[in-house]
């Protein structure tokens, strides 16, 4: 048996489709999308995300249509959005069901309960918003969500942004000492 830097089922890159070579070049956001109602909670590492600032802002992300936070979300309307930085790979990857997660992804893990939904107690940076429209339209492989953002919390000192490229975890410390455009 021998150990291979490389996922031994991954289609070799050449024979990927172009847009899936695109994307994997291009650096997301990795983020946790928490939704909950009377049912239960749900989860979901989403990296498929865009903030549009406005008055009122709003999130977009691309979800699995079949997973159980499109289930909760559609009931609920209400979600909130985290986003991850370096030290909660595990998080996301527990979320992104690509991790065993014993007592499910919520166990082992803080939480607080807001209006919106669950947020990881140790959160920097998250957003509170509604669903636009239960219906989600398709959007590639996946549903496009619209939230209007509600309630936004962002500390002052952000830790070092988790993004995902390539199949990998990266970082963005921040180094610009800009917060924002």
């Amino acid at each position: 048996m021998s150990i291979h830097p490389e996922h031994p089922f991954a289609t070799p890159a050449a024979e990927r489709r172009p847009s899936r070579r695109f994307r994997g070049r291009l650096p997301s956001p990795v983020t946790l999308w928490t939704a909950a109602d009377s049912a239960g909670r749900a989860g979901l590492t989403v990296a498929s995300v865009l903030v549009a600032d406005g008055d009122p802002a709003f999130a977009v992300g691309v979800i699995d249509e079949l997973s159980d936070l499109w289930e909760v979300l559609r009931r609920c309307h209400r979600v909130v959005i985290t986003q991850l930085d370096w030290p909660d790979r595990g998080l996301a990857d527990r979320f992104g069901y690509v991790a065993p997660a014993p007592g499910g992804p919520f166990a082992g893990t803080e939480w607080l309960d807001t209006e919106w939904g669950p947020v990881p107690a140790h959160a920097r940076t998250w957003a509170g918003g509604r669903l636009v429209d239960p219906t989600g339209a398709r959007l590639g492989w996946g549903v496009h969500v619209a939230v209007e953002l509600e309630h936004i919390e962002v500390l002052a000192e952000p830790g070092p942004a988790l993004v995902h490229r390539g199949g990998r975890y990266e970082t963005v410390a921040g180094q610009s000492g800009q917060d924002g455009m």
